[in-house]
């Protein structure tokens, strides 16, 4: 997993990387097929905000949060793209198709 972590009028702190780094590790434990990840920060006034970019194979996920705290929203942030990733792994593997199911009249003769 590639990780591009940026700051927008927010300098990345070791404390920023290693928070984020901690949350994102989750995501790997659920699935394996994570590419790359793009997270960026950034402060508007009063408002910290967190966005990522997650690519999967055949798909990218976009997640951001806004908070007042900074690690709040990282936290957040991590929740909601923990769940769409949860989706994504249940909907890819309802997807996928065995060769038990494929051809049912034809065991029956």
């Amino acid at each position: 997993m590639n990780l591009n972590l940026s700051g927008h009028h927010l300098e990345i702190t070791p404390a920023i990387r290693e928070h984020v780094l901690s949350k994102l590790d989750k995501i790997k434990r659920h699935f394996d097929n994570v590419i790359d990840v793009n997270v960026v920060l950034s402060v508007d006034k009063l408002v910290q905000k967190a966005e990522a970019n997650v690519h999967l194979s055949g798909k990218t996920i976009f997640v951001e949060c806004d908070d007042a705290n900074l690690y709040v929203a990282i936290d957040t942030l991590a929740e909601k793209l923990d769940r769409q990733i949860l989706k994504h792994k249940e909907k890819h593997t309802a997807r996928r198709h065995d060769e038990s199911g494929k051809y049912p009249a034809a065991e029956q003769e």
